[in-house]
């Protein structure tokens, strides 16, 4: 069986995964393992998603599981994301169906929630459990977030958009080459991703700066006025967070992007846009 929700096409035997540690064939269906299993979950600021422009000030449920399609050596979510922690966090889970999600959503709208967010691993390689949850958020006056790679075929765009009020997508770089060698991806997904949410929903993107890979003024430039042109193209503005790395799981070679770096990709982005944020700093 051929699995169809990324790029990678990953053909499946019977009791196998695919890249990703979730996606699985049983009696010749590809199902994901991770369906309900929540490895994470909290009542967070919306501005941590980071949303800036979509219902600040308010709090939103976010619930994560474990699986991950793309191989971040910097990744800040590791221990659920990919290697071999990921089986444990399968063994020790417990199944939290979507009906139990929005319930515990609903409780907290006391507490200034407005709805759940899809986060902390990559979610749409469990779009099943995305789509049934999101739908009943909408049944339930909720709204829904989603934070992604954007590396999902237009297949799953389509199960999971309709229910989905707001995103938060990772462009990681403007460099098919940084795609390919460092992480394992493809960009032209993420792009094509990124062109139809924006026309679909809120969108925000977030560029996570790395020193000496993806924070030079013209690859920063280049990433700008593509954005600007999907701004002209959906009618809408579409904020751009530009965050600073700290060293972490795999990438523990290089010191923290410096502050002035931040600063002056930001002043170059903004020749494009007028949304231009800082985070992690």
């Amino acid at each position: 069986m051929k699995c169809e929700v990324c790029y990678r096409h990953c053909n499946l035997s019977e009791g196998k995964s695919g890249f990703c540690g979730v996606r699985t064939c049983q009696n010749g269906k590809i199902v994901p393992s991770n369906y309900g299993k929540i490895t994470a979950a909290g009542l967070d600021p919306i501005e941590k998603k980071p949303l800036k422009n979509f219902m600040p000030g308010s709090m939103i449920f976010s619930v994560g599981s474990y699986g991950c399609n793309l191989r971040c050596p910097f990744c800040q979510n590791s221990d659920i994301s990919w290697g071999n922690e990921i089986k444990s966090f399968a063994g020790r889970t417990q199944i939290i169906n979507p009906e139990d999600i929005v319930s515990k959503a609903v409780s907290l709208k006391s507490q200034g929630n407005v709805g759940v967010a899809f986060t902390y691993n990559e979610p749409l390689i469990g779009y099943e459990f995305v789509r049934d949850t999101a739908k009943l958020c909408k049944k339930n006056d909720l709204v829904t977030v989603l934070v992604t790679n954007g590396t999902a075929s237009d297949y799953v765009f389509e199960e999971v958009s309709p229910y989905i009020d707001a995103m938060n997508i990772d462009i990681k770089s403007f460099n098919p080459s940084f795609y390919r060698n460092l992480i394992n991806g493809d960009i032209s997904m993420t792009k094509e991703f990124i062109d139809r949410s924006v026309k679909a929903c809120h969108v925000e993107l977030t560029n996570l700066i790395i020193p000496g890979l993806n924070d030079s003024d013209e690859e920063m430039a280049e990433l700008a006025k593509w954005i600007h042109f999907l701004e002209i193209k959906a009618g809408k503005k579409i904020p751009l967070h530009i965050t600073r790395f700290f060293p972490k799981f795999n990438m523990t070679d290089r010191e923290a992007t410096p502050i002035e770096t931040l600063h002056r990709l930001r002043d170059i982005a903004s020749k494009s846009l007028s949304m231009v944020y800082l985070g992690n700093v």
